[in-house]
């Protein structure tokens, strides 16, 4: 399904992605405002089986519209937008009236340099104390994952080159946390990463995302992309932890009871086979950048 107002003999340059779920209050004033400003860009949404008039408001604004069958998830909807986009440059952004359109601005005049540019939040755009809390801490735990200063893990407002990016689909999770696979895939895989300070206006409507089973999500896809990438990074710590605890109880049991228990040496031998086990993952992602171009 698709709206007749671009051009069909030009390919575009660059392709706003809009993914959309029951939005139609805002989406037509997005997609209006940013073919004010940028009228020679696609707008691509994603209608991922919205409920009301979605679909119809953002092909009436002039918009091309994807719809799928039913909901199937966020990440669900930008990898199909990621599939359909006609543009060399993709910029991703909230349906929901968050992310400003006048901020891609700030985003291109990066892509010469960088090949993914992402949308940092400021702590006065976060919605709620405990979330800038909750990102704070993701963010922290993927930089040292990544050995990355990682500003907003969690930002859905990203300009990606589509021959990169496309690299990377298979790996994107149906749900919220596809910027948090995306970021750290790009940068485990050794791709340039720029973030540029923004500010988001409030959403329109309530937020989709749930603290909690999100939030828990997004750590198991850190410690799933770590383990991936450089498990050393996850195992070593671990192995480390346990080998110190080890020794500890050793030197307590050994001073108090002049003996070596089976605690002290199950935790000395469980820390060396996690330390292996990190040691032959490290060989079989080394294997795989080795077959990678």
């Amino acid at each position: 399904m698709t709206n007749g107002n671009l051009k069909t003999n030009s390919t575009p340059t660059v392709t706003v992605l809009l993914p959309a779920f029951n939005e139609e209050k805002s989406i037509g004033d997005t997609i209006k405002a940013i073919r004010e400003l940028y009228p020679d860009f696609e707008i691509l949404v994603i209608d991922d089986g919205s409920t009301d008039n979605t679909v119809k408001t953002a092909m009436e604004a002039g918009a091309h519209v994807w719809p799928h069958p039913y909901n199937m998830g966020n990440g669900a909807a930008i990898k199909s937008g990621l599939r359909c986009a006609a543009g060399q440059w993709i910029v991703m952004m909230d349906a929901d009236g968050q992310h400003r359109p006048e901020d891609i601005a700030l985003l291109l005049q990066h892509k010469d340099n960088f090949e993914m540019v992402v949308g940092a939040r400021s702590m006065n755009s976060q919605s709620s104390f405990h979330r800038f809390c909750a990102n704070w801490f993701y963010n922290r735990l993927a930089s040292y994952v990544t050995k990355f200063d990682i500003r907003d893990l969690t930002s859905g407002f990203r300009l990606v080159r589509k021959d990169t990016v496309s690299k990377y689909i298979y790996l994107l999770p149906n749900t919220f946390s596809y910027p948090t696979t995306l970021t750290m895939a790009y940068l485990r895989s050794g791709h340039s990463v720029k973030y540029v300070p923004i500010q988001t206006e409030a959403r329109t409507g309530k937020s989709k995302i749930k603290l909690m089973e999100d939030g828990s999500r997004f750590l198991l896809i850190i410690a799933r992309i770590a383990t991936l990438y450089s498990p050393m990074r996850v195992f070593l710590p671990v192995s480390g932890l346990l080998f110190l605890i080890g020794i500890c109880y050793y030197l307590y049991t050994f001073l108090t009871m002049n003996r070596f228990t089976n605690m002290s040496a199950l935790l000395l031998t469980t820390s060396i086979t996690v330390f292996m086990i990190g040691l032959v993952s490290e060989q079989i992602t080394q294997m795989r950048y080795d077959r990678t171009e």
